[in-house]
């Protein structure tokens, strides 16, 4: 196991994705992994509405809030740690969203280029 802070694509530390929504496989804010998450939530994404739907058509609602799992449901805008190959799936559909790239786990790099990651890079307002 490697040591030292988790890098992101950018090979610097991994900053937070979002507290509010509070995001992540281990919901600490960061796409943080370990060798328990098979859906690699490594990719902080911005969400949108084809996004979303798209993801809600093909069986992975990320709209319906889920209380018992403290999920309240995710809206345009909202940033969250998404699986890479359901990224990489919306990237070859044309519909994926900007990811932060500071805050993107460096194992998305198993998944999916960087100058799709590059091609697809928000940097908007501060984490919310």
């Amino acid at each position: 196991m490697a040591s030292g802070p988790a890098l992101n694509v950018l090979g610097t530390p991994l900053v937070a994705c979002s507290y509010d929504p509070l995001t992540g496989w281990m919901r600490d804010g960061c796409c943080h992994t370990d060798a328990q998450d098979a859906g690699s939530h490594v990719i902080c994404a911005r969400m949108t509405v084809e996004f979303l739907n798209v993801q809600f058509e093909r069986g992975n609602d990320l709209i319906t809030p889920r209380p018992e799992y403290r999920f309240k449901g995710l809206r345009p805008g909202d940033r969250w740690c998404v699986c890479a190959l359901r990224w990489r799936e919306a990237y070859e559909a044309g519909c994926a969203p900007p990811v932060v790239l500071e805050s993107t786990h460096e194992r998305a790099l198993e998944f999916v280029l960087m100058e799709w990651l590059r091609g697809k890079a928000w940097s908007g307002a501060a984490m919310n």
